[in-house]
This record gives structure tokens, C-alpha cells and sequence, in this order.
């Protein structure tokens, strides 16, 4: 009897002992990322699977550092046993949690009566792939998937681009307007309270850096451009993963 609780007592204080210098880890890798970056607050820092290696997310980007704060790696974490990228599926839950919280009334969407899967695509209006990307609308909502536009004018704000964009979204009809833009014509310069800029930011924190860029629900970000039919099988087969 003795010997069981004293085998307790030395579990509770090992987790004790470890939660403390888990907290003094994490308190000395927030010290060293105030000194390189006061400006940025991380959105969290937890420990990897590798003992003294902690792992830290602003947004949706991923380091690694020590756990005494002087080392820091930038990559792929590969779990050589499961061929589970680590990196990439802490990144893919982060997104995940950040479309859970996007507004759907704030996007121009296309969708089929009855949507198998949704697909959040961050686009240019002046972007080749962009363009043939959207030429397959059909195609896309004949397979069952909804398409919601982001505004994401590559080349940034108050640029030639980024003002199509405002108008599409200011116009009468806003997917009418898209697809004549993508398809080059002209549409009426509009102006008026607008998501553009909000959603450009968006992108970056989702890791855009090119379009079109495509998330599936469970937070996978593809980029570039995929044929309709491709982009059906992989959602299929993304779903049945789930």
C-alpha cells in the first residue's frame, strides 16, 4: 500500500517538476521573441514531440525553438514512422479554427443547390490561373462544390488590381461583375464600404503569397491553380480521410 502511494506522490511531483519547466521555457522563448519582434505577440507556444524543442505559431507560420530560447528552426517536422508531416498539420488545424471564423456573407460565393464541399479560394481579378480557374465554375458546382471568393489583389493595396476588386464588390451584382472581370472586360468604377483590405490581410495571415490559393475545409492551403475534375477527386478523397 506504502509503495503505491509513494509511486503517486513521485508521479504528481514529476508532472509538477516538468509543468515548471515547461512554464519557465516558454517564459524565457517569449522573452527572446519580445527582444527580435516586440511588435508581434505569438499566437501560441507549446512543446514538439522532440524533448526541448518547442513549438511556435503566429498564425498560421511555424518555428521551432529551443527551449532555452537561442536556437530557432524554420521547416518540416516529419514523423518518419506514420510519414505524418507535423508542420503542415499543425498549420492545416490553425487554418481550419481561422475559416470556422470567416463570415460567408462577407465573400462572393458560387454554389450548386446541393454543395458536397466548399472550397475558400483567395483571388486576383487580374490572375491568369485565377481566370481559368474561375472559366470552370460550371464544372466545379456540377461536382458538388461551392466556391467562395476572397479578395487577394497579389500586388497589394490601391493598386490597379486591388481597385477591380473594390468595384466587383460595390457592384449591383457582385458575381455577375466578378465574371466579367475575370474574363476582361471592364466594369463601372464603384466605391463603397468593403471587405478587400480586410480579406488581403486575412490572406497573409492564412500564409497566401500567390493566387489563386485554395483551402479545403480542413485547412489544407493549395496553391495554384487545379483542374475541376482534379480539384473534385482530392476534396473526395480529403472528405473520406476525415
Amino acid at each position: 500500500m506504502y509503495k503505491i502511494l509513494g509511486l503517486i506522490i513521485a508521479m504528481i511531483l514529476s508532472i509538477n517538476i516538468s509543468m515548471a519547466g515547461e512554464a519557465e521555457d516558454i517564459a524565457k522563448i517569449e522573452k527572446r521573441l519580445n527582444e527580435l519582434a516586440p511588435q508581434e505577440k505569438p499566437s501560441s507556444i507549446k512543446p514538439s514531440v522532440i524533448n526541448g524543442l518547442y513549438e511556435v505559431m503566429y498564425g498560421s507560420e511555424v518555428f521551432y525553438f529551443s527551449a532555452d530560447g537561442r536556437y530557432i528552426l524554420q521547416g518540416s517536422l516529419l514523423d518518419l514512422e506514420t510519414n505524418i508531416n507535423l508542420t503542415d498539420a499543425a498549420k492545416s488545424a490553425v487554418r481550419k479554427n481561422m475559416l470556422e471564423e470567416l463570415d460567408e456573407s462577407e465573400m462572393i460565393v458560387f454554389s450548386p443547390k446541393k454543395p458536397r464541399h466548399t472550397l475558400t479560394v483567395f483571388t486576383d481579378i487580374d490572375c491568369s490561373y485565377c481566370r481559368k480557374l474561375h472559366s470552370e465554375m460550371g464544372q466545379l458546382n456540377s461536382y458538388g462544390i461551392k466556391v467562395r471568393y476572397m479578395m487577394f489583389p497579389r500586388n497589394g493595396i490601391n493598386t490597379p488590381s486591388y481597385q477591380k476588386a473594390v468595384s466587383v464588390w460595390c457592384s449591383n451584382n457582385k458575381q455577375t461583375s466578378l465574371t466579367k472581370a475575370k474574363a476582361g472586360e471592364s466594369v463601372p468604377h464603384a466605391n463603397c464600404k468593403h471587405p478587400v483590405d480586410e480579406q488581403f490581410l486575412i490572406g497573409q495571415k492564412f500564409g497566401v503569397t500567390g493566387t489563386p490559393a485554395l483551402l479545403f475545409e480542413d485547412g489544407t492551403l493549395l496553391p495554384g491553380y487545379r483542374p475541376a475534375k482534379d480539384l473534385a477527386t482530392t476534396l473526395d478523397s480529403v472528405s473520406n480521410t476525415n
